[in-house]
């Protein structure tokens, strides 16, 4: 680690003493409030558990270290909260999502900043949750599924498969790119031991050269959020440099935020002394220039929607099983992709009518799975619930964060109902929706999957 130490000083000057003295204290924790799922206020005064908010973002909080099994928590079941570490929520406060833009994480597992990206969305707009290696992005996906996203597309393809593909598509894009990771050393000792200077270089190019994939599907006029959780100047102000030099029609801006140290003057750092692990962010802008004046992604040529083969609208016998569990407004725009059913948002019909086979990019997941057709009948799907608006359900059973019905449901255990419940019915934690049960005969018959349960609880 002396070489780590030896670039530290070097980077950090009469700083490098604090910085020291940091790492030898303990990391921080946090958790961020899903507002799409649950009112912040209401929520805080529920937790168990004392927070403090975090100056990285207004859902952010910290909580204390000795706070354990917060992944257990029926909080956290429901899609209310996210663990997350605090400084790790300034990139996406940076990239600044309005509803109704179109927004791509480019490198997007597990799914903190992309869940995060969700939240400012609101469910307008468009999500394109991108993770290359297969086994994460289904990681990623559980996690969106989890907090209720509707709006996500998630795909696991490289980027510079991805982007060309997207050209000019997005108003905003998050590249939150695999780094050196030396923002993880107070909290993961392992990461200590496979530092070294050749992987810090190696890493910025790779940074680069997804970086320029990224600038491809960004339209002339968006923005552009590049950020790490590592500190070495390659990877940072290096990469930046670099990428400025190549790229003429991109400048640095002001993200107008006042958390962490300037660098390169627009850019942030944050450091352990200034209430974060560590991170790194960047704000672009991708300003016109002939070569970007209009990029036409659609196909004008064919007027017949390039939808897969195995993508086809849902036959009305889908729209009536889910009539009889939700309200008409719920879920509408439904497709079939062999078995099973997913509700589509207006922005996702959309990408229907690209000029490009979305097999292609590996698409693996477009907006809520809602049903699954076993035979001849159809059976709801976990997500149709995780999704929802309790008010939305026909059937609800809300349970009190004190009742003991709600240890046993995660627990994977039929629970008592009111014996004038029928059917598939909603379970929710104060008012939060958790999954669904079937009511029969005053018992709730358990269907919260097998994979999520609290087996020790």
């Amino acid at each position: 680690m002396n070489d780590f130490l030896n670039r530290m000083r070097d980077l950090l000057k009469e700083d490098f003493d604090a910085f020291l003295k940091s790492m030898d204290e303990p990391s921080f924790r946090g958790i961020r409030i899903n507002t799409l799922k649950a009112d912040k206020e209401k929520l805080l005064q529920l937790l168990p558990f004392k927070t403090k908010q975090t100056p990285f973002c207004k859902d952010g909080y910290y909580i204390e270290n000795d706070e354990k099994h917060i992944g257990t928590h029926p909080f956290h079941h429901a899609g209310a909260v996210y663990l997350q570490e605090p400084s790790a929520m300034s990139a996406v406060t940076m990239l600044d999502v309005k509803k109704g833009d179109r927004v791509l994480d480019l490198c997007a597992a597990p799914g903190s900043k992309t869940t995060q990206i969700a939240s400012a969305l609101c469910g307008t707009g468009l999500l394109w949750s991108n993770e290359i290696v297969k086994s994460r992005a289904n990681i990623l996906l559980q996690n969106l599924e989890r907090l209720g996203v509707k709006n996500a597309v998630v795909s696991s393809t490289s980027p510079e498969n991805l982007c060309p593909m997207l050209k000019g598509y997005f108003d905003k894009i998050l590249v939150d790119a695999p780094c050196s990771g030396e923002g993880m050393f107070r909290k993961d000792k392992d990461a200590q031991s496979q530092w070294s200077v050749e992987h810090v270089c190696a890493c910025a190019n790779r940074q680069l050269n997804i970086l320029n994939s990224a600038k491809e599907s960004l339209k002339a006029g968006g923005e552009l959020v590049y950020s790490t959780c590592t500190f070495s100047y390659e990877e940072n102000e290096g990469v930046v440099k670099r990428f400025l030099q190549q790229n003429p029609e991109f400048e640095l801006i002001d993200s107008k935020e006042d958390f962490g140290r300037s660098t390169l003057e627009f850019a942030k750092r944050i450091f352990p002394m200034d209430g974060g692990e560590g991170h790194f962010a960047a704000k672009f802008r991708k300003n016109y220039s002939p070569d970007n004046e209009v990029v036409n992604t659609y196909n004008k040529k064919n007027k017949k929607k390039n939808v897969p083969p195995v993508m086809k609208k849902a036959d009305k016998s889908a729209y009536d099983f889910l009539a009889q569990i939700f309200k008409e407004d719920e879920y509408t725009n439904l497709y079939s992709i062999g078995e099973r059913v997913y509700a589509l948002t207006c922005e996702m019909e959309k990408l229907l009518d690209l000029n490009f086979d979305l097999r292609k990019i590996n698409v693996i997941k477009m907006g809520v799975e809602v049903a699954v057709l076993k035979g001849n009948r159809y059976e709801p799907c976990h997500n149709a619930f995780t999704a929802c608006k309790m008010q939305s359900a026909k059937n609800v059973v809300n349970l009190d964060i004190n009742d003991k019905r709600l240890y046993k449901f995660l627990h994977g255990e039929e629970i008592e109902a009111d014996k004038s419940l029928k059917g598939y019915t909603c379970v929710c934690v104060m008012d939060i929706p958790l999954g669904f049960s079937k009511a029969v005969g005053g018992m709730l018959k358990n269907k919260y999957p097998k994979g999520l349960r609290n087996l020790n609880g």
